[in-house]
């Protein structure tokens, strides 16, 4: 077996992998990366972030022309259908793949498709479909291989009536009703756009509340807006069994309730990809999730391995894991990088409205006793909003009483995840530049969303005096 030498062997091609696959090629030294899909671009791009948002533009847009009456109710059966909707999402699946394949053309770096298995210090297997078999010789290697969503055993996934992240976009038509176990980032995402398709949703969660490491005034305005759209949200309930029927499922919780819905939506957590890659050949063990450990350079515990992206677990972004990636190769070369490139990474969660944050919450700043203060604006004060008809929604900058200085920025509504870019912008500047004072001197275009910052700024400073 012919051995191939690289100074960089990257193991998955999603965010993680190709961040630090770029940044290392960038840098001058040879890379390989290695792909199992016949395509690159990892979960991401095939079963998570961009087929389950293209999903979610596509039902906005056909509600939309319902809401303003340019489609009948017939043609809206037709248009929501999920293979129609999931049609849509390909075209933008095909262009990413396209793209990004020519990242890797441009920047010389081979792509070889196969299982990746450790082999030894420094050693990685490249076994393809066929059997064959390849070994690499790597000077440091980088583990991106991602997560899928964890399933229980007792759980019959092989049913038709039960899904979970990855299988729950081929559905062959649109269900009346759905359960969905679990609320987190994935399960209210996808409780809001079946809720927006006129399924009826019941949102079972075991923790007290959704999305706990949100600021809790959006916790309630997620909970508030989900529950008006006709959601079901159930706190505090554990799963007991899940028995599916030819015509439903129904989900057995602890507390004794028996809910019975045409599909069962999984969305309870997930595991890193780490299972046959060889971890223990070089001394490092996955924790009981498959995930990796590291350091705060995300170094593992064997030496020239670094692990970054969903396998290692919160907080599983793709913009985390493509900037982990980029900090990982660039501190494999050089030993050091800035640490600003992987702090203050924006959280965007897009449920309906969308939600983003950065920073601190009133809840971290009040128990780590820090004298803030909070500027508010309602976005259905905004001409923008009321022209949209998307007056649903607020910005929320959380600041220091003494200095000005940006602590928290929370958004709730339309675009939000694009508003709190302009937020991040001064946040990230030093000193006092980081200032509530720039988005009170600042001009902004009128009429458009980007003016909730002055609003919410003056709102803060009037709470001062």
């Amino acid at each position: 077996m012919s051995t191939q030498a690289y100074d960089v062997v990257v193991i998955g091609s999603g965010p993680g992998g190709e961040g630090a696959a770029m940044q290392a090629a960038k840098l001058g030294k040879s890379v390989a990366a290695i792909e199992d899909r016949d395509e690159i671009g990892g979960s991401c791009t095939h079963r998570g972030t961009i087929p389950s948002k293209a999903l979610r533009y596509a039902i906005f847009q056909a509600t939309n022309l319902l809401n303003t009456r340019l489609l009948d109710s017939d043609a809206l059966d037709a248009a929501l259908s999920f293979p129609s909707l999931r049609r849509s999402a390909r075209s933008v699946i095909d262009k990413q793949v396209d793209m990004r394949q020519s990242f890797y053309d441009r920047n010389r770096v081979p792509v070889f498709r196969g299982r990746a298995r450790l082999a030894g210090p420094g050693m990685v297997e490249v076994v393809d479909e066929l059997g064959g078999r390849r070994l690499l010789q790597a000077g440091a290697i980088v583990i991106a291989t991602g997560s899928r969503p964890y399933r229980p055993d007792g759980i019959n996934f092989g049913h038709t009536r039960i899904h979970d992240s990855d299988t729950i976009l081929d559905l062959p038509d649109t269900p009346r009703s759905i359960s969905i176990f679990g609320a987190g980032v994935i399960g209210c995402e996808y409780a809001s756009m079946f809720r927006n398709l006129g399924v009826k949703v019941n949102l079972v969660h075991p923790r007290e509340q959704l999305l706990e490491f949100l600021d809790d005034e959006i916790i309630d305005a997620l909970s508030y807006h989900l529950r008006e759209r006709g959601v079901v949200i159930r706190h505090r309930e554990s799963c007991e069994r899940v028995e599916p029927r030819d015509d439903g499922v129904i989900l057995h919780l602890v507390s004794g309730k028996q809910i019975k819905t045409d599909i069962l939506l999984w969305a309870a957590g997930r595991t890193g990809n780490t299972e046959d890659l060889g971890l223990d050949t070089v001394g490092i063990e996955p924790n009981s999730r498959g995930q990796l450990e590291v350091d705060e350079h995300f170094r593992t515990t064997a030496e020239r391995i670094y692990a970054v992206g969903d396998v290692i677990g919160w907080p599983s972004l793709a913009s985390a894991a493509y900037v982990q990636g980029r900090y990982a190769a660039h501190h494999l070369i050089n030993g050091s990088c800035d640490r600003a490139l992987i702090t203050d990474i924006p959280t965007g969660i897009y449920t309906s409205p969308e939600i983003s944050s950065l920073g601190k919450t009133e809840r971290e700043l009040t128990e780590q006793g820090v004298p803030y203060e909070v500027g508010q604006c309602s976005f259905k004060s905004l001409a923008r909003a009321q022209i949209t008809g998307q007056t649903v929604g607020m910005l929320k900058l959380l600041f220091h009483r003494e200095s000005l200085q940006i602590l928290g920025i929370h958004c709730f509504g339309a675009s939000a995840s694009e508003i709190i870019h302009i937020g991040q912008a001064i946040m990230s500047q030093p000193g006092e530049s980081n200032s509530l004072n720039y988005f009170v001197n600042s001009t902004f275009n009128y009429p458009t969303m980007a003016e909730a910052y002055r609003v919410a700024a003056l709102n803060g400073l009037n709470r001062l005096f």
